[in-house]
């Protein structure tokens, strides 16, 4: 048998590690304060390449052109000239200075010969010759301003003062129609400005005529309550969503169901129809927002990535083409083509629960229990808060003369100005008799296409009207404002 006591025991790993540091410990530490030498040709050449890189162009000169450079020579005798000069400039100065502390009672007059007589000059042949006066004199003639004066010429960043609102006559209640049997929901207003729908918790659509508030046609379909509505301006479509997950589309030549959009696993809050493209998007408590196509019924686009339900959608023709607003507390605008999120807002604190686009500005407003605020298109920039609703606010409306309006769960109506978020106007909604005080809530509103209107539907299963008063000026209702400083939160 092979003898193994004289086999080599194994290393530990422990021991080699040790022994490769003590090897690089006994190479390098002789040596590790030596400075390296610097080298010369290696600097060279870095300073060559440098130039060449950074000066190449002008390195060369052109045939037939002369550097600009001037010799040593030239260059010291004409910096002697220039320093020549100064010193009979400045010995001028101060003779002149001499004079005007010693004839400051004078007149004018003889303080201008004394200036000539202080600036001639004696020539070699003995000839005097007057010396033209600099601007530099009148400047030194002139008393110096103090401290205090030259500060208050520093420019300064001016104060952040709230710009005058605005004027806005006052709204006031024009008409309340009741024929809904639950808490009416949505509300939309059909193109040519002739009737409005509406749908409530009694699953029941109705259409109204705008202009006399008589009821034209009821429509039944739904199972659950209606919480979304909205009319076709390309075609004589009407669509509907409710909380029994459907998504209907009416034909109003013959008022009935023409097709269905299946898809939705929960509750249908919203609805929103795109102004270009015949598009569909919905969205509700399944925390998407569906894209529909019209004609075919086939979900285009399931937009993901809310983590709540996604409470109101709003299209439009100019990027982004989808906005969404969830309990959440975050606002996505949608790339329509991708399916995707290009920005999300999380500004924020509480659910977002109302969306408003201005139909004439390039701007959006969002509300929520903490604040109304506004952003600019399409890179949502921030752009103020309007701060003062104090309520779980439910739904927002613009319209073209900047008057933006917030509904909230009390019953409450405050009217700003988009502008400069100036709060003209408080309302408080009257509940119908037998309804009790708790079913003052404002669930949906919207402007006609007018904007002289304002519909709003409430809790206490009413529809009311709103319009400008006709009777009020700027007189009779001042804007109760002053150019007060103040200081706007940064979000």
């Amino acid at each position: 048998m092979a003898d193994t006591t004289n086999a080599e025991k194994p290393i530990s790993v422990h021991s080699l590690v040790f022994r490769s540091l003590k090897r690089t410990h006994d190479l390098f530490v002789a040596n590790q304060n030596t400075p390296v030498l610097p080298d010369e040709t290696a600097n060279s050449i870095s300073r060559k390449i440098k130039a060449k890189d950074q000066y190449g162009t002008v390195l060369t000169l052109p045939k037939g052109m002369k550097p600009h450079v001037k010799n040593t020579a030239e260059t010291n005798e004409t910096t002697t000239a220039e320093a020549k000069s100064m010193f009979c400039f400045v010995h001028k100065i101060l003779i002149f200075l001499i004079f005007l502390s010693l004839d400051d009672d004078t007149s004018n007059n003889n303080d201008e010969e004394t200036v000539n007589e202080s600036l001639t000059t004696t020539n070699a042949d003995g000839s005097t010759t007057a010396s033209p006066m600099s601007n530099a004199l009148v400047l030194a003639s002139k008393p110096q301003q103090t401290s205090n004066q030259l500060q208050a010429l520093v420019s300064r960043k001016p104060a952040s003062v709230m710009p005058k609102p605005q004027w806005h006559a006052p709204w006031k209640l024009m008409r309340v129609i009741s024929g809904h049997l639950g808490w009416v929901r949505c509300v939309d207003v059909e193109p040519a400005n002739e009737w409005f729908v509406t749908g409530a918790a009694d699953r029941v659509i109705k259409i109204w005529d705008l202009a006399s508030g008589t009821l034209k046609l009821s429509l039944t379909g739904h199972v659950s309550t209606v919480r979304g509505v909205a009319v076709s301006t390309r075609q004589p479509y009407l669509f509907s969503a409710g909380e029994d997950k459907q998504v209907k589309c009416w034909d109003l030549e013959c008022n009935k169901v023409i097709r269905h959009y299946h898809g939705h696993l929960s509750a249908v809050y919203a609805l929103s129809l795109h102004p270009t493209l015949d598009i569909l998007v919905s969205c509700g408590r399944d925390s998407v927002a569906r894209v529909w196509d019209m004609r075919t019924k086939a979900q285009i686009h399931c937009l993901t990535g809310h983590t709540n339900t996604v409470a109101d959608v709003k299209t439009q023709a100019a990027d982004p083409e989808v906005v969404t607003g969830s309990h959440d507390s975050t606002i996505r605008y949608w790339d329509l083509v991708a399916g995707r999120t290009y920005c999300t807002l999380t500004h924020h604190k509480k659910s977002v629960r109302a969306l408003a686009i201005h139909p004439k500005w390039h701007a959006m407003a969002s509300a929520s229990p903490d604040n109304i605020k506004q952003w600019k298109f399409p890179k949502g920039e921030f752009i103020q808060n309007l701060s003062g609703h104090n309520a779980i606010v439910n739904a927002l409306a613009v319209n073209a003369d900047n008057v933006l309006v917030s509904g909230a769960d009390n019953g409450s109506l405050n009217f700003w100005d988009w502008k400069t978020g100036y709060n003209f106007q408080r309302l408080q909604t009257i509940p119908q008799p037998g309804s009790i005080d708790p079913e003052m809530g404002v669930y949906a509103m919207t402007f006609d296409h007018s904007g002289s209107r304002l519909i709003t539907c409430e809790a206490d299963k009413t529809i009311k009207i709103y319009k400008e008063d006709e009777t009020a000026t700027e007189q009779t209702h001042p804007v109760d404002w002053a150019p007060n400083i103040f200081k706007r939160k940064r979000f």
